[in-house]
């Protein structure tokens, strides 16, 4: 490369690619870290939820591609942007000297000296970075022929989601719209075609897109900077991440990522018109999950609380998509004697459905962050997880004696593939016990102090 670099304790920031050497065919992708080929850089930078098996050599990226180059003219032939993290094209035929600095902390993160080069920040979430380029070959080379400090405001600010995350997606969403209010961008979020319409009208100033739309319209192009959320678990260098999602929280973690108030917050979502959709006061219910741990595995759980409910004078409602799930000799069915509203339904018809319900009973996952964001009461049962992972809820039900929250503990890597994944008691006599010793009273104890009018059956 014929550089020569100078950095502080901070310049760990970045990647470096001669600009003469740049390969086409990888063009957007991050640059590879030492010892990594472009296709595990592409591989390590995409993500995030599905977790990757060492047999998966190519693993579809989680989000978009970046812009082939960065997408701002400069001076001189030189292009930045804040898609892949800070982004500086040098072209060749002249001596760069370029420097990256943190705005908000005061450190410089990059100095460095090049005959032409891609320069990128490892940072892939939001920092404030000043960008500063002389020109070596220049007489007046001791004066910048860039200085740019970033500034969204009236920008283009492409925010991606994972697809097929419901929960996650309306918890992260509040920081998008925030980041949105507060920076004054032109944000563009990239998510589920099927997510979409919960936000689209209660958002009018943020536009919605699916992920192939973004190829389709060319929307990275467009972008000033680009951010994408996930649950990044082997983020052990801190790149798309600065703090760990296990320790502030599966929605909070939005926050952090996109410099904004992590405070939680419930989205505004649509939700189908035309009013209750029974005239009995009912309790809506979801018992299905991705995985075995996420479950209520009291294997008298439901039924008894079912009956307890019924005897207050509630019907009790199943809204979860499928009426069974699980794998090989494992299988989950809904519970005897609720009412099946299970389904591919629009999630704008189970968001009105919660919106009338009197409470929703639930687990740790999609359909209870749905619930939340529907104002509805929710009752959450999970032990896999620790209370701070998902939103506040006074009707929280854990046993603190089991063994617990395994999904908050950074030593303890989920597997996506495993659907009876316990870490730490698999194929033991201990095995789920966080929710298998969850009691039937706990969970009614934690309705009973809801404040819901009494059904007049029950008077």
């Amino acid at each position: 490369m014929n550089a020569t670099t100078k950095k502080s304790d901070l310049a760990a920031d970045l990647q470096i690619l001669p600009q003469a050497t740049q390969d086409p065919a990888v063009a957007g992708t991050p640059a590879p870290a030492s010892g990594q080929t472009a296709a595990e850089a592409a591989a390590r930078d995409s993500g995030s939820q599905a977790s990757r098996s060492p047999a998966q050599a190519t693993p579809k990226p989680a989000f978009p591609p970046p812009s082939a180059q960065p997408t701002q003219s400069g001076p001189l032939g030189i292009r930045f942007d804040f898609n892949a993290g800070a982004r500086v094209l040098l072209p060749p035929g002249r001596r760069w000297r370029v420097r990256l600095r943190d705005l908000d902390t005061g450190n410089v993160l990059f100095f460095n000296e090049n005959d032409g080069a891609l320069v990128m920040s490892t940072k892939r979430y939001f920092v404030r970075i000043g960008l500063d380029v002389w020109d070596l070959s220049a007489p007046d080379h001791d004066r910048p022929v860039l200085s740019h400090e970033y500034d969204c405001t009236g920008r283009t600010v492409l925010i991606n989601f994972p697809i097929g995350t419901l929960g996650d997606t309306i918890g992260w969403f509040p920081y998008a719209a925030r980041f949105a209010a507060e920076r004054g961008a032109h944000v563009v979020c990239a998510l589920s075609k099927l997510i979409i319409p919960l936000l689209r009208d209660t958002y009018p100033h943020i536009t919605f897109v699916s992920h192939e739309e973004v190829v389709e319209r060319a929307l990275a192009e467009q972008a000033y900077a680009t951010y994408s959320l996930g649950l990044f678990f082997d983020d052990k260098d801190g790149m798309h991440q600065p703090t760990d999602f296990r320790l502030v929280g599966l929605h909070r973690t939005a926050g952090y990522i996109l410099g904004v108030d992590p405070r939680e917050e419930a989205p505004q979502i649509g939700c189908d018109p035309g009013g209750r959709p029974i005239e009995e006061p009912y309790v809506c219910i979801a018992v299905q999950s991705s995985s075995q741990c996420k479950y209520w595995n009291n294997p008298n759980g439901w039924r008894e609380v079912i009956a307890h409910l019924k005897a207050r004078g509630y019907r009790v409602v199943c809204i979860d998509q499928k009426p069974m799930h699980g794998t090989g000799i494992v299988w989950n069915h809904i519970p005897h004697g609720v009412e099946d509203q299970t389904g591919d339904r629009p999630l704008t018809e189970r968001a009105r459905w919660l919106k009338h319900a009197a409470f929703f009973v639930g687990l740790s996952s999609g359909l209870s962050w749905l619930a939340w964001a529907a104002g509805c009461p929710v009752v959450l049962i999970s032990g896999f997880t620790h209370p701070t992972n998902e939103f506040d809820t006074p009707f929280r039900v854990i046993n603190w004696h089991s063994c617990n929250a395994c999904w908050n503990d950074p030593r303890e890597r989920f597997d996506h593939h495993d659907f009876l994944w316990c870490p730490r008691h698999a194929n033991t006599p201990r095995q789920f016990e966080c929710t298998r010793l969850i009691t039937t009273q706990q969970v009614m104890s934690a309705i009973d102090r809801i404040p819901a009018p009494i059904p007049a059956a029950s008077r």
